[in-house]
């Protein structure tokens, strides 16, 4: 596995999910190349308002890098190290808090933490979308996913306390039912989907 092992806290009642929303398109409609992926980005709608988050949540920003190798959009993730106080050997995407003084907006926010995580130089990414904020429980952050666009495939050089490793998947293999899968978690009264890409 490129990500290497995760620690994921199952509950002890998990039942299968629903197949992926996707499954009834051919192959060859999975495939997008970076020309598809900045028109779907075009198409978007604004996001809505940020949520709240839990009292004391804390704004953050991710960078959804994409870039085209054979015809094909890929994205660009990270390996968080067991080392780091929130979201230890998790797959993520570059990114990390807002800072007031440092940062104009989230999308500076994702462009400087990809840069000082990964070595990607702002220069290098064209800012095409902004995607709904997600708030997180246990780490209390709202997070704000961003897209940028780079013409090429990147020199990376990931930093060594923050990125235990770095690697590209194509959007195809993340649609691929072998690929994807959904459980439903059961916690007390409440039940939720979770979507596990392996």
């Amino acid at each position: 596995m490129r990500g290497g092992n995760q620690r994921i806290p199952v509950p002890s009642a998990s039942l299968p999910g629903a197949p992926p929303p996707w499954v009834s398109l051919p192959h060859a409609a999975r495939m997008f190349s970076l020309a598809d992926v900045r028109a779907l980005c075009e198409s978007l709608p604004a996001p809505g308002v940020p949520p709240d988050g839990l009292p004391g949540s804390k704004a953050s920003a991710v960078l959804v890098a994409v870039f085209e190798e054979a015809g094909e959009a890929r994205i660009i993730f990270t390996k968080r190290p067991d080392t780091l106080p929130n979201h230890q050997g998790d797959i993520v995407f570059p990114g990390g808090k807002f800072h007031l003084g440092v940062d104009e907006t989230l999308h500076h926010t994702a462009l400087r933490e990809a840069e000082e995580e990964i070595g990607l130089a702002t220069a290098l990414v064209e800012i095409v979308a902004e995607l709904e904020s997600l708030p997180t429980v246990a780490s209390r952050f709202v997070i704000t996913p961003v897209v940028g666009l780079l013409d090429r495939r990147p020199d990376l050089v990931p930093h060594p306390r923050e990125v235990a490793s770095v690697f590209d998947v194509a959007v195809s293999e993340l649609l691929d039912e072998v690929t994807y899968r959904e459980e439903r978690w059961v916690a007390g009264q409440s039940e939720m989907a979770m979507p596990f890409y392996e």
